[in-house]
């Protein structure tokens, strides 16, 4: 019993250490476009992310938190060396992408972690695949939907604003893109967190310290304070890569874009569904370009995202396969 309550501990310290650094790597999801249009400093940025990715806990249920807990893999494998083993993965492949400036899916390699442990602890039949199957297709239809929301909030807002100044149109939108900007990322605080309070209830019950799947209090106020001050740490590398280098981005496009995807995140959430922040801030980012040209879009760009997104969840389950099998000749 003892050693139990020793390895649930240390898991729960290693799932809000994922959660420090999902916050950490996918900063740039809340700020990448804020910052890219000079509405806020970095420093300001991630004040108000942290602060808005924090009142998320205040206001949203936990329905990702239960798909992620009990909804992908088998209870019966929902073990702590499986659980802890998942969150190794996650963390090795997000140091990795956010070493070479990356925007993969934190959340993905989360789910990538569970089910490459799951599998090496007893085989595919672990795997809850209507579960996986929903995550697969959202893997696609994130993006999508946020890329919709990107356009109709464009095409919306250059049909009012025609015949406005350009500095007019930036003055106002400058003001709004702090609105926006806030509404993604009380998204993504929402959306992220949940994922972290669904592996550690899954721990608490797998140690036996809560006798049916349920989100406590406390739980919910730690995963957010761990994500909020990872985003608070920011993750500068792919900052630049999400609000430059995909396409130039003015106040206007950072409101539509950061809009687009703010419901995005909000009504998946309210489904729980847990999707990829990445993928869907990309998305509309793409398409708030495409709105104004396709060729200002840089297509290259785009296409090595979508390599990194199409890898993480392979690449997270073979990690932590290997920290699984090493886990238990160590235990």
């Amino acid at each position: 019993m003892p050693e139990i309550v020793f390895l649930a501990v240390v898991t729960i310290i290693i799932a809000l250490i994922f959660d420090f650094v999902n916050g950490f790597h996918d900063a740039a999801n809340s700020i990448a476009t804020i910052v890219a249009t000079r509405v806020l400093s970095p420093l300001q940025a991630v004040l108000m992310a942290a602060f808005w990715n924090f009142v998320g806990a205040f206001f949203f249920g936990v329905a990702i938190a239960k798909t992620v807990g009990s909804g992908i893999i088998v209870k019966q494998a929902a073990t702590i060396d499986v659980l802890l083993a998942a969150l190794i993965g996650a963390i090795i492949w997000n140091l990795i992408t956010w070493r070479f400036g990356l925007p993969s899916s934190s959340s993905h390699a989360l789910i990538g972690g569970l089910v490459g442990s799951a599998i090496t602890f007893g085989g595919v039949n672990t795997i809850i695949f209507s579960g996986l199957n929903k995550i697969l297709l959202f893997i696609v239809l994130a993006p999508l939907l946020g890329m919709a929301g990107s356009i109709i909030f464009a095409v919306v807002v250059f049909s009012i604003s025609k015949g406005f100044s350009p500095v007019k149109i930036n003055a106002w939108f400058k003001r709004l893109q702090l609105v926006s900007a806030s509404w993604y990322s009380l998204g993504h605080g929402t959306n992220d967190a949940q994922k972290t309070m669904g592996v550690i209830a899954a721990v608490l019950f797998s140690a036996g310290f809560i006798d049916s799947f349920r989100i406590d209090r406390w739980v919910i106020i730690a995963a957010y304070t761990a994500i909020a001050l990872g985003t608070f740490a920011g993750g500068w590398k792919i900052v630049k890569t999400m609000g430059s280098r995909l396409t130039k981005l003015r106040p206007v496009d950072g409101f539509c874009a950061e809009s687009g995807g703010a419901i995005t995140l909000l009504a998946t959430a309210h489904f729980g569904i847990p999707v990829s922040t990445t993928h869907v801030i990309a998305g509309s980012i793409l398409g708030v370009g495409i709105t104004k040209r396709a060729s200002g879009v840089r297509w290259g760009v785009a296409r090595n995202i979508v390599y990194g997104w199409l890898l993480t969840i392979p690449m997270s389950a073979f990690f932590a396969a290997v920290s699984h099998v090493l886990l238990t000749r160590l235990l």
